[in-house]
């Protein structure tokens, strides 16, 4: 079987899959316990954002890492006990910047605060409206948000292993760990532009700037910039920002960057110099209509991934960082 095929086999596959999920979520499933839960929501997060801006990138990456892996469930938040390490402390989540955990527990409290609402609401549904929020803050598109997830009783840091893209991926690697959350290859496209925010630590490009051997696909004066503010043996925390020109703004400036040799990462700059993907690409750079529908429609598929709805598989957290008693 070849590797297109494959591919396709595994997106039907999980399409199939999500189709009871999405008959089960509702956007007014909490209408009637908690009627002005998004208001309240949105109230919260616009607070943390107006505080701390680094919070739209860090609550957009931590509900990626969360769906990838065990599904939108809130098994991100968790943190490690006893003997079990949490997702949160793999090396791939040691990443997720404080503000992205800090704008659900500040949500979380709000929307417990009042008292019809208190423990009505999961942790994962105030995930996904949070991170609707703040793209909508930040100037992105808003949308709807299918709600009704139940909150998941594993977090495990070795259910991370291969379910989160490494920066080094190439499109066909991307393509296929997409489809394998049902999301196909214009869904992992416009999700990739959530880059338009956030920050890059210096090891995850570094390979691309060696002065000996400078990553052909990236402008040479953005690779100069980039050598100079990551030189050998820089300090391990230094993080750039994903998108050098709108780097506060959610909008189609990740695609702009990427036809101009600026993306960031290998798996960012991939999108444009495989001929693949480079006409969605470029479409998206020229139209941002285009791109904002096309991310609204691949988030709501994103807030679908292995969604837990039946009582055996989870419940509504009390605190979103521990399993209730």
């Amino acid at each position: 079987m070849g590797a297109g095929i494959r591919i396709l086999a595994a997106f039907l596959a999980a399409l199939a899959a999500a189709a009871g999920v999405a008959a089960q979520l509702r956007t007014d499933y909490y209408a009637a316990v908690c009627p002005d839960l998004e208001s309240i929501v949105r109230a919260a997060v616009s607070k943390k954002v107006q505080d701390q801006p680094v919070a739209v990138g860090a609550t957009i990456r931590l509900f990626f890492h969360d769906c990838f892996v065990e599904g939108c469930d809130a098994s991100v938040i968790l943190v490690s006990t006893g003997n079990d390490t949490a997702e949160k402390d793999h090396p791939s989540n040691l990443s997720l910047a404080g503000d992205g955990f800090d704008t659900v527990i500040q949500a979380k409290a709000a929307v417990d605060a009042v008292p019809a609402c208190a423990n009505q609401v999961s942790c994962a549904d105030i995930l996904a409206l949070a991170t609707r929020d703040v793209i909508a803050l930040a100037g992105g598109p808003s949308y709807a948000v299918e709600l009704g997830r139940l909150d998941g009783l594993v977090s495990l840091s070795t259910n991370v292993d291969g379910k989160l893209p490494p920066p080094s991926f190439n499109l066909d690697q991307l393509t296929a760990l997409f489809a394998a959350n049902n999301l196909s290859q214009a869904d992992m496209i416009a999700l990739s532009a959530a880059h338009t925010v956030g920050f890059g630590h210096c090891s995850t490009f570094a390979d691309r700037i060696q002065p000996a051997s400078v990553d052909p696909t990236m402008n040479a004066t953005y690779a100069a910039d980039l050598q100079a503010a990551c030189p050998a043996g820089v300090d391990p925390n230094i993080a750039l920002q994903l998108d050098p020109v709108t780097p506060q703004a959610f909008d189609n400036q990740y695609f702009v960057n990427l036809v101009n040799g600026r993306g960031l990462l290998t798996s960012d700059q991939v999108l444009y110099s495989d001929a693949r993907s480079q006409p969605t690409v470029v479409n998206w750079a020229q139209n941002a209509t285009d791109f904002e529908l096309a991310f609204a429609d691949a988030m709501l598929r994103l807030g679908r991934v292995g969604v837990k709805t039946d009582p055996s598989q989870g419940n509504i957290r009390r605190d979103c960082a521990f399993l209730n008693n």
